[in-house]
């Protein structure tokens, strides 16, 4: 059974507000972007994962205060020191109608370990296994810390609507990274919505699921049309006028005007995203030498950017992991000093400068085409030309995935909420077996840092590992690893009445299943 309508995305954004009959309880969303796919498991990314918590489910969640709570499996218990037994819930449905069991888990597990982007979080794990049709068990090479972080990555699949081939003859259960699959194009989870219309680019429809397991949740939205508008200044319009209930990104220009504004309610939380940029080592030989990498952090005004473009609604960072991560090291700061930049690069033999290529997106993190001009200036301080482009989300991602360009734009929110998954995908040696590094396009590798994780992915004792995860933080900020700038805040946009505070959180996945808007 297929809910989905293709359609070609051809309409202006006017037609898309304007719609035709809503339901009942019809939630308005404006987003920057819309999800690239229906996959849930062909991209690592927010809006990937935010299409997951609509239409499909996890084992379990995490709450706004960092905590786990139980969704698709009642309940969990450590077994040995290598296996976590999860208990499912029984008579859940699908879409398609089919009944929820352990098999569609184990199948969703071996899909996931084929996953590029996917696998590197799985790598600990060695196996699931089927006990009966509501028990599984989740098995670990080693014992593994980070069991119930990885558990929210979960959502199974409806292993009979996925299987088999298509008439052309394609495994529907294929993985096709930024390419037309079924999987791309269909979808069955067990989620609160299911997905009724896409047209890529200018709309996506969501109507509640009549067979939704959670008959508990006072959720009572009927409805979800999310609409992709890019621009700031018209999406927050859009919220202001009326035409949309909820938006997110809000741009730091715009928090106060929301914050003011009559019928809006303005919402805001410390983020945990860190912004980068990464340099390509394979690419530009310069970029091989810690000294170039160090002169380019040296040339980055961190604290102005945020000041300036940010409008202070960020934190400045010169690290991955924030405050309140295991592998946060409170003394490291940023290294501003374009003098010392212009040394570093005469020590390197590089007195002269040189031209590179940069790339960063245009809507996918709060003003990160003005940020990518930013730092491009900022660079020709110390000799550096820089050639910059900058895309929408949708194109961006096939050219970082290609890594089409000297240095390249890469925001990371570690979903695990660990300092380890920022090393795991953006800074360890690339290795497409194990998906380690899969966002790594600067290729920068060292072997200390990945044995490092490795032993802090084994180790239980929590100060222990803190004290392992310091080390490698402190290894990457030694040699320049990568540029980091900002931890990201975030903020929503709400019309009064909608009660969005109660559904939002840290990893901006709001529960929109859960969203109960006010008669």
């Amino acid at each position: 059974m297929n809910f989905l309508k293709s359609c070609v995305a051809s309409a202006a954004l006017s037609i898309a507000l304007a719609g035709g009959a809503m339901a009942e309880n019809t939630l308005r969303v404006a987003y920057d972007a819309d999800p690239v796919s229906l996959d849930p498991y062909e991209q690592l990314s927010g809006g990937t994962l935010q299409l997951n918590h609509m239409a499909f489910d996890p084992l379990v969640r995490w709450t706004q205060d960092l905590q786990f709570e139980a969704r698709l499996a009642e309940s969990w218990e450590q077994i040995d020191e290598t296996t976590m037994r999860f208990k499912l819930r029984e008579g859940v449905k699908f879409h398609s109608g089919n009944e929820m069991t352990a098999k569609d888990f184990a199948w969703t597990f071996d899909r996931v370990k084929e996953s590029p982007d996917f696998k590197g979080i799985f790598a600990p794990f060695t196996a699931l296994e089927v006990v009966d049709d509501y028990t599984i068990d989740l098995k670990t090479a080693e014992p593994f810390p980070l069991v119930l972080h990885t558990a929210t990555y979960i959502f199974p699949m409806d292993s009979a609507f996925y299987s088999g081939t298509t008439e052309d003859g394609k495994d529907k259960g294929e993985i096709v990274k930024h390419g037309d699959s079924f999987a791309s194009r269909n979808i069955s989870g067990t989620g609160p919505f299911i997905v009724t219309e896409r047209e890529q680019g200018v709309k996506v429809t969501f109507e509640r699921f009549d067979g939704y397991w959670d008959t508990e949740s006072e959720g009572n939205v009927d409805e979800i049309v999310l609409t992709p508008i890019k621009e700031d200044p018209t999406r927050v319009a859009a919220l202001l006028s009326g035409d949309v209930d909820f938006i997110a990104p809000v741009p730091p220009t715009d928090l106060k005007r929301l914050e003011d504004a009559e019928g809006v309610n303005l919402i805001t939380m410390p983020g945990t995203r860190i912004i980068t940029f990464q340099m390509n080592q394979e690419r530009v030989e310069a970029f091989k030498d810690p000294k170039v990498r160090q002169a380019i952090d040296h040339a980055v005004n961190n604290a102005g950017i945020v000041d300036r473009i940010m409008r202070g609604f960020g934190t400045v960072g010169a690290q991955a992991s924030p405050e309140g991560y295991l592998g946060h090291i409170a003394s490291l700061e940023p290294r501003f000093d374009v003098e010392k930049g212009k040394q570093l690069m005469a020590e390197a033999g590089y007195a002269d400068g040189f031209s590179i290529t940069m790339m960063a997106p245009n809507n996918r993190y709060v003003n990160d085409d003005k940020i990518a001009q930013a730092v491009a200036s900022m660079l020709s301080q110390i000799g550096i030309t820089v050639d910059l482009q900058t895309l929408p989300k949708a194109q961006y991602w096939p050219e970082f995935d290609e890594r089409s360009a000297d240095m390249m734009m890469i925001g990371w929110h570690a979903d695990t909420e660990d300092s380890a998954n920022f090393h795991q995908f953006l800074t360890a040696c690339p290795d497409a077996e194990t998906g380690n590094g899969q966002y790594n396009s600067g290729n920068y590798c060292n072997e200390d840092a990945d044995a490092l994780m490795d032993q802090a992915n084994t180790e239980t004792d929590q100060a222990k590992r803190g004290e392992l995860l310091q080390q490698l933080e402190q290894i990457l900020y030694d040699e320049a690893a990568f540029i980091p700038l900002h931890w990201q805040n975030l903020a929503w946009g709400a019309k009064e009445g909608m009660n969005a505070d109660e559904i939002v959180n840290a990893l901006n996945f709001p529960y929109f299943g859960d969203l109960k808007i006010s008669e």
